[in-house]
């Protein structure tokens, strides 16, 4: 008989290609950590346990593959228990976990680093590294040579992964959802979380601060009520956000910290769960409670919609804002009320682009768009059954 079964997080990897999912289950002993690889074709293979990292850029042959099941045995569910979040650095062999779900073996104080290709008789030995706090970890990001850790009001930074230390430490306003942001770019070390004013974000470059320190980040005034969502596009130079009124993403240059376009979601409240950009940041996608994913266009931003009042001329200044507000140039609908996140897959042809979402109910969905708005689901998929009883 099938047991209830669920997924307490999601987070995709650097580059998108990539995304962890905690799976809960009625059963104890059958949580698991899996992992989701993709590309433009799809196809479904399953690895019981071990890492297995694969080059979707080869003959352009994707996967989906359960990277490593913590409970594939039980001696691993013993050392490492259910988690709360996972984190992997890139498509490598370290991941950072973090205790959590029905059945932790370990605090939700600690962001514990297992690696994967480490060989020992038990278990335990793949657990190299340990980072312990006085209060919870709520986001773990990490790029080539740093992690950075979130707790509700502080967010500290250290080397990594070779003899790690702390480089940094900011404090922050009230993070519940422990917003934060990091660019994976090897050119940019940009880190990017709410201020301490409300609606604010404050920006750190931590190449340019002093390790040691507590620099004040720069603020960017971007909204009046409180951040909900926030997102870094690859090189770092684009930040988006949106508040817990959920009706505008707005982007700001990370230089000049100039406004660059205001996108509508809609016009009722909603929350929103992600923000991402495109590879190459000439699409943004967006997903929220109200069962939509939508997709702008940043590159050429005629191909968004605007609307009809946009040709009556001139209105009143509360209409005006309205008015002028880009809608998306397409969009598809997933469960509704169904936590999911949103990313870009690679482009099959120059003119059509992929946006694949992965929702907590346990399904895939991939739906092929073009510039001129079209919307198509080309793949789907219940991920959740790699994590059948009868895979482990």
């Amino acid at each position: 008989m099938a047991q209830p079964r669920g997924v307490n997080s999601l987070q995709f990897n650097q580059d998108q290609i990539c995304v962890f999912f905690q799976v809960v289950s009625a059963v104890p002993w059958r949580q698991a950590l899996g992992s989701i690889m993709w590309s433009p074709l799809w196809r479904r293979d399953t690895l019981v346990s071990g890492i297995q990292t694969c080059d979707t850029d080869v003959y352009m042959r994707p996967c989906v593959c359960a990277v490593y099941t913590v409970c594939s045995c039980v001696s691993d569910h013993e050392q490492v228990g259910s988690v709360a979040q996972c984190s992997m650095l890139h498509r490598s062999n370290l991941l950072a976990v973090v205790g959590g779900g029905v059945n932790p073996k370990f605090s939700e104080i600690s962001v514990l680093i297992w690696d994967d290709a480490r060989e020992g008789r038990d278990p335990k030995d793949k657990l190299v590294l340990e980072f312990t706090f006085t209060k919870p970890v709520l986001a773990v990001r990490m790029r080539h040579d740093k992690i950075i850790i979130v707790l509700k009001n502080r967010i500290y930074v250290y080397s990594f992964p070779e003899n790690p230390s702390k480089l940094f430490e900011f404090d922050t306003r009230d993070n519940p959802k422990g917003l934060c942001d990091l660019c994976p770019s090897l050119e940019k070390q940009l880190l990017v979380f709410p201020g301490y004013k409300c609606g604010s974000l404050q920006l750190v470059d931590l190449s340019n601060t002093k390790p040691g320190t507590s620099s004040a980040p720069f603020t960017i005034n971007a909204h009046q009520s409180e951040i909900a969502c926030l997102a870094l596009n690859q090189p770092g130079s684009v930040a988006a956000s949106a508040s817990r009124k959920g009706t505008l993403i707005r982007l700001f240059d990370t230089t000049t910290r100039d406004k660059l376009v205001e996108l509508r979601r809609g016009t009722d409240p909603a929350t929103l769960y992600c923000i991402n950009f495109s590879h190459d940041s000439s699409f943004l996608c967006a997903s929220s409670d109200k069962g939509t994913v939508h997709i702008f266009a940043l590159k050429d931003t005629k191909l968004n919609r605007r609307s009809a009042l946009a040709r009556v001329g001139k209105v009143g200044p509360v209409i005006g804002q309205y008015v002028d507000s880009q809608w998306s140039l397409a969009s598809f609908t997933v469960p509704a009320e169904c936590a999911c996140i949103c990313a870009f897959g690679k482009n099959t042809s120059k003119n059509v682009n992929s946006v694949i979402a992965i929702c907590v109910d346990g399904t895939f969905h991939k739906y092929v768009f073009t510039p001129d708005g079209n919307c198509n689901r080309e793949a789907f998929d219940v991920y959740l059954d790699i994590c059948d009883d009868d895979d482990f």
